[in-house]
């Protein structure tokens, strides 16, 4: 799938958005956005940081970083998910600079920013390497580029894919650790990750096979952070036992889980 056709995907799936229902601080803060939370605590105080939101979407996290006191940039090559998160930004009275454009050729020159943020957008590009190096080269020295991306290695995870094929696009891979590994190594000179949602997977399990909620109807990835109240209590049990076994077994495990967060500092 080339830039056109992701284009008309998240144009559609944007017409089919509510500003109200969009949960910006439960994006970050919500037991079960594991991931985001452990990015804010990577980056701490953005105050004043020049911040990039790749692919931004209907923009909760770039009105969450502009909420931090960030500068914020929100690009998305489809501009109906960029007038959602500059709506959006309006609802919270927050300036976020919205951009129509393609990840893979940023319009920005070398060096303009502090920090770049991205939620699901590597797996997506044939070329990822060149993609790294783009957002490299808009990148400070100094500067963090962080990504929360899926693995290609959980059944369960892959009997979801192939389920709900409707919410997601053709041009999706996930990575393989070791890939992923070399890559951010390859770019950056350096590169760590961590990984999330091993045994918290028994949520998507539920939502299938108890609550029979339709995936290809509703996106599990945002029923998780829209249900956060009620699944709280459970997510922290089975998030304690995630964490002693992904602490005794890294090696076997954690390619086992859904999510891990890649960052790396350009040196």
């Amino acid at each position: 799938m080339g830039a056109t056709e992701e284009r008309i995907f998240h144009d559609r799936a944007a017409a089919d958005i509510h500003l109200d229902s969009l949960l910006v601080f439960e994006t970050f803060e919500a037991a079960t956005a594991p991931e985001n939370r452990f990015i804010m605590a990577l980056l701490g105080d953005i105050s004043g940081k020049k911040v990039l939101d790749l692919a931004c979407g209907a923009g909760e996290s770039s009105v969450y970083f502009a909420l931090k006191g960030a500068e914020v940039t929100a690009l998305d090559v489809s501009p109906e998910m960029v007038k959602l998160a500059s709506l959006l930004a309006a609802k919270y009275e927050v300036l976020v600079k919205g951009v129509v454009s393609d990840v893979a050729q940023l319009p920005f020159d070398k060096s303009e920013f502090d920090i770049v943020y991205g939620n699901g957008v590597l797996h997506h590009f044939l070329d990822k390497r060149t993609a790294l190096l783009e957002i490299k080269r808009v990148l400070r020295t100094g500067g963090k580029a962080v990504f929360i991306e899926p693995l290609a290695h959980n059944p369960v995870i892959n009997i979801y894919r192939r389920i709900a094929r409707e919410v997601r696009t053709e041009d999706e891979k996930p990575f393989k650790l070791p890939e992923l590994e070399s890559l951010m190594h390859e770019v950056f000179g350096n590169g760590k990750h961590e990984e999330f949602w091993l045994l918290t997977l028994w949520l998507f399990i539920r939502f299938y096979l108890i609550e029979r909620v339709d995936p290809n109807k509703e996106r599990y990835w945002k029923k998780i952070i829209r249900d956060h109240k009620r699944l709280t209590r459970l997510y922290d049990r089975l998030e304690r036992l995630d964490n002693k076994l992904l602490a005794a077994f890294p090696s076997l495990l954690k390619r086992y889980c859904w999510n891990t967060v890649v960052y790396g500092i350009k040196l």
